[in-house]
């Protein structure tokens, strides 16, 4: 059932270099898009008031940003700390309420009931969480799940943190026939890259795009009632470069297959992309269909 790395240590430190030089053009280009999914994701865990909720794989903090406005007491955790530095600086460790303090016009009555406690940060690694047995109501990750070398170990660990009864969800992509995307770029690398640059391997990028994989999964880890929801979304860009760059500029995984491209490897796979994309041009902006799943699952 395993599906392991060539070598897990050398797969997580390339996705850690990756992930520390990748932070802002990933929050410029993905954000509108992975944020797609948030809701979803935290309504597959029941997240609300005052339940105790860990990130995994938190990135910006995108997710743990929402699950916060939900009134959540939320953990964010990241392997990279370019990303938990990001995360901090988006969503400032304060006391929401204190900043309606000076208002004194407004009764307490009138005056937003903001969740008090702020988002904790931190890192720490998926697949070894700095984190106590049953110490949470819920976890979740987003889209994370495909840069891990030890996916299976990351679900276990999700497993051992949070409790009895308690709901753990993730998100991938769909397969690429569904994700245009990933489609486009994912063709134009492999008809133009150069083949003699060898980079760590991980675990199929889709592996986990298979619902019964899933499945099969977290059931030999100990979950149960297993549930898998299909999102469609809409990625809308300014054009091809802007594409190209988000990869390039703006992931670990893809990104690093295109920065050891020599020149001519690279302007021929962004004159693919540009091709390739024109039929999804509308008004002078680039909108590409994308869907993405929902797995969760609970813990007896």
């Amino acid at each position: 059932m395993t599906v392991p790395t060539n070598n897990p240590k050398e797969f997580r430190q390339f996705e850690y270099c990756g992930w520390q030089q990748s932070v802002d053009q990933y929050h410029s280009s993905f954000s509108s898009l992975t944020s797609q999914t948030i809701d979803s994701l935290l309504d597959s865990v029941n997240a609300g008031r005052d339940m105790e909720l860990l990130d995994i794989a938190t990135g910006p903090g995108y997710v743990a940003a929402q699950a916060h406005k939900r009134g959540c007491k939320v953990t964010g955790v990241d392997l990279s700390d370019a990303m938990v530095a990001k995360a901090r600086q988006l969503n400032p460790q304060i006391d929401l309420r204190s900043r309606y303090a000076m208002k004194r016009s407004q009764s307490v009555a009138e005056r937003p009931q903001l969740p008090l406690r702020a988002i904790e940060f931190c890192q720490g690694e998926a697949e070894s969480l700095p984190f106590a047995e049953s110490q949470y109501q819920a976890a979740v990750m987003n889209f994370g799940i495909l840069h891990l070398a030890e996916p299976e170990k990351a679900l276990g660990e999700a497993f051992r943190v949070i409790r009895s009864q308690a709901k753990f969800g993730f998100t991938v992509w769909s397969k690429p026939d569904k994700s245009i995307a990933l489609k486009i770029m994912n063709k134009a690398i492999e008809t133009y890259k150069n083949t003699d640059i060898t980079l760590p391997e991980g675990p199929p990028f889709f592996l986990f795009s298979e619902p019964d994989y899933c499945f099969k999964c977290l059931q030999n880890l100990g979950f149960k009632n297993p549930s898998v929801q299909e999102i469609p979304l809409l990625w809308e860009l300014s054009s091809a470069d802007e594409l190209f760059d988000a990869f390039y500029k703006g992931t670990a995984r893809t990104g690093g297959i295109l920065r050891a491209q020599t020149s001519q490897s690279l302007d021929n796979i962004r004159a693919a992309i540009h091709q390739e994309t024109a039929s999804y041009r509308q008004n002078n902006r680039l909108l590409l269909p994308m869907s993405a799943i929902v797995v969760s699952a609970q813990k007896p």
